[in-house]
């Protein structure tokens, strides 16, 4: 079995976010933000993203919020999904995007370092990726979710 291969097998199931945390590449700055990633047996994959600390809307209806309440979601939440991939010469892992929260992202790729050990996945952003104005690195540790049996 190819290391290719190895990887997108042992990547399938749910993931919960253990840490997610931003370095600002000139402050230095951090956040850690909650979530869950889904990779499927047919290469299908999905990621959740949230703030740890949302403000709720004042009503009920998710699509009836004031301006303010939409604009505080979007910027506390990211979210994304399609296909995923792993490189066969690098290993890194890279996640299509056919539907995003960030418009700029359909149709491209994100491209993650990855490390995968027992029950505990590192992905990480190669370069540093512009995030509320600054540019920063991300370093995320999942923990691979108890099944739901």
């Amino acid at each position: 079995m190819s290391a290719r291969r190895n990887l997108m097998q042992r990547l399938i199931g749910a993931w919960a976010l253990e840490s997610y945390v931003e370095i600002d590449a000139e402050t230095g700055a951090t956040s850690a933000p909650l979530g869950f990633i889904v990779y499927t047996p047919d290469g299908y994959m999905s990621a959740q993203l949230q703030a740890r600390e949302r403000a709720p809307f004042a009503g009920d209806d998710p699509y009836g919020g004031a301006p303010d309440e939409h604009v505080a979601a979007g910027r506390t939440y990211l979210a994304y999904a399609r296909r995923f991939f792993v490189g066969e010469a690098t290993g890194a892992l890279s996640h299509e995007m056919a539907a995003s929260l960030f418009p700029n992202w359909l149709g491209g790729p994100q491209t993650r370092v990855v490390e995968l050990t027992d029950d505990v996945l590192h992905l990480g952003t190669p370069t540093p990726q512009r995030f509320n104005g600054a540019l920063k690195l991300a370093r995320l540790v999942w923990k691979r979710a108890p099944l739901n049996a």
